[in-house]
């Protein structure tokens, strides 16, 4: 990181006791594991939040997978019937 910023957070202590455990066996400090860990919440934070936008977005297009079909489908897995891909009508 080039630039950066300060944040401090409180943490229980067997989360900081493990957060010391893995920078020790990493190589890595703390403060660069903590960063990473956040980045990685926040893009996945960010990826889930446009998923349900747009399911939304699709749901008030009337673009829907009728319930019978979503059923059909889930009681079909872990058999051998194999089902195509379920598309919105």
């Amino acid at each position: 990181m080039t630039d950066s910023t300060t944040l401090t957070v409180r943490l229980a202590p067997q989360v900081k006791r493990r957060l010391e455990s893995v920078a020790l066996r990493v190589r890595r400090s703390k403060s660069f594991l903590a960063a990473e860990a956040i980045e990685e919440f926040l893009s996945v934070q960010e990826w889930q939040i446009a998923a349900v936008k747009e399911g939304i977005a699709a749901a008030d297009r009337g673009d829907l997978v009728p319930h019978e079909n979503v059923r059909a489908w889930a009681a079909a897995l872990g058999s051998r019937r194999k089902l195509p891909r379920l598309r919105a009508k």
